[in-house]
C-alpha cells in the first residue's frame, strides 16, 4: 500500500490523491497546522476519491484518537510508541470493549450521526480500524520485542528521520547505522506476522523498503508532491522557452 502525509487543508488535493490511485492519505497533526474540524471534510473527499482516511495524532491521547476515529477516520497513527505500556495504551484507547476502551458517543460521523445501529457501530468501529504505532528511538528499539507482543497493534510503523535523530545521525536516513536498525525492525515483525510500514520520499527508497518487506509505504508530503511537480514544470518552460547561457 502506498500514501502521502497531507499537511494540506484542502480537499480537492485528497480527491486528486485518490483519482490518482494512492491507497491511503495520512492527515497530519503532528507536524502539521491540520485541525479536527478541517480534517473531517479531507475524510469526506477521501471517501469520495476511494483513498483511505487515516489521521496522524500529535500524541499517544485517549482523546485524540477517539476524536478522530470519531470523524470518520479509517485509522490512526501515533507517534514515538517506546513501551509495551503505551503500545497497550493505543490498542485500548482504539477500540471498544471486549476489545479495549475507546470512549463510546454515537452521536458522531462515524455512527452516521445515530443512523447506524449502535451495536452494529461498535462492532464494525473495533473491527476496521487500522491502528498504527510509529517506532522511532532507541527505546522504542531496546523493548521492540514487548511492543510486538500486543495485541490489536495492526501495524508497526518506523519513522526513518526521527530514528535517525535518536541514534545520534539527524537526516541521515540512508546511513548504515540507520538502516540496520530498520531492517531488524522489520524481520523482528516478520516473524511475529506482523504487517510493517515506514515513511520514504523518493521511488529508491520505496523500492528498497518493499523489497526487505514492508507493505506499508508512506510516500512523500502532499507538500512536497505540489512543489516537486511545480519545479520539474518550471525548469522545462526555462529550459524550452528562454535564452540558454
Amino acid at each position: 500500500m502506498f500514501g502521502p502525509f497531507a499537511k494540506l487543508a484542502s480537499p480537492q488535493i485528497v480527491e486528486i490523491a485518490g483519482f490518482a490511485g494512492f491507497d491511503f492519505m495520512i492527515f497530519d497533526t503532528e507536524h502539521g497546522p491540520l485541525s479536527f474540524e478541517s480534517i473531517e471534510n479531507l475524510v469526506r473527499a477521501a471517501e469520495l476519491s476511494g483513498v483511505a482516511p487515516i489521521v496522524r495524532t500529535y500524541e499517544n491521547s485517549p482523546a485524540l484518537i477517539s476524536r478522530a476515529l470519531d470523524i470518520g477516520a479509517q485509522g490512526v497513527v501515533v507517534p514515538h510508541i517506546t513501551s509495551r505500556a503505551e503500545a497497550e495504551e493505543l490498542a485500548r484507547a482504539s477500540r471498544f470493549f471486549p476489545h479495549g476502551e475507546r470512549g463510546v458517543c454515537r452521536f458522531v460521523r462515524a455512527a452516521g450521526f445515530t443512523s447506524v445501529d449502535r451495536f452494529e457501530y461498535m462492532r464494525r468501529a473495533s473491527d476496521e480500524a487500522l491502528i498504527i504505532g510509529i517506532i522511532e528511538s532507541k527505546d522504542g528499539l531496546a523493548n521492540l520485542d514487548e511492543i510486538l507482543s500486543v495485541e490489536g497493534l495492526d501495524v508497526v510503523f518506523i519513522g526513518p528521520y526521527d530514528l535517525s535523530q535518536s541514534l545520534g545521525l539527524p537526516g541521515q536516513v540512508r546511513h548504515e547505522q540507520v538502516l540496520s536498525s530498520m531492517q531488524a525492525v522489520v524481520e523482528q515483525a516478520r516473524r511475529r506476522g506482523r504487517s510493517v510500514g515506514t515513511f520514504v520520499d523518493n521511488v529508491a527508497d520505496a523500492k528498497y523498503w518493499a523489497d526487505a518487506g514492508v507493505q506499508f509505504i508512506s510516500f512523500s508530503v502532499d507538500v512536497g508532491i505540489v512543489y516537486e511537480a511545480m519545479k520539474a514544470s518550471v525548469d522545462q518552460l526555462k529550459a524550452a522557452c528562454l535564452p540558454q547561457g
